[in-house]
């Protein structure tokens, strides 16, 4: 079973409030969970003692005994001494994928055809017409 060290969203509209948890990775992300570690109240300020609140040694504990913490919550540990976090990089996320890259490939290709059609065209001289039709 692959446990997360997650957030758990609560609160009302435009006013949330969020629990720390360890869950099943295949949960949702408002349902079941193992144990609830902390709190995190965004709307406090960074500097207030109670924006994020959690019990260190539990989440210790937890990744000890595998549990992966997800991003936001691994940089809020990492910040607190328990566990590291290093930001991740990801260069090929902003390329497009395969079939669009083919498709971008044949429409240069047809653009390129068609510039050296209208240069062939351009460069042979143009045949008139020597013979006129016998007038009857």
């Amino acid at each position: 079973m692959a446990l997360k060290i997650r957030l758990a969203r609560g609160g009302s509209k435009k006013k949330p409030v969020y629990r720390v948890v360890v869950a099943d990775a295949r949960s949702p992300r408002d349902g079941r969970f193992i144990e609830k570690l902390g709190t995190y109240n965004p709307l406090l300020p960074s500097d207030s003692g109670q924006r994020f609140v959690v019990d260190f040694e539990k989440a210790a504990e937890w990744i000890k005994k595998g549990a992966q913490p997800t991003d936001r919550v691994a940089r809020f540990l990492a910040q607190n001494g328990v566990g590291t976090w290093t930001q991740g990089n990801n260069p090929n996320k902003a390329k497009p994928g395969q079939k669009a890259q083919e498709r971008e490939a044949e429409r240069l290709q047809k653009i390129e055809d068609a510039k050296a059609a209208a240069e062939e065209a351009a460069a042979a001289p143009a045949v008139e017409a020597t013979e006129e039709a016998p007038a009857e």
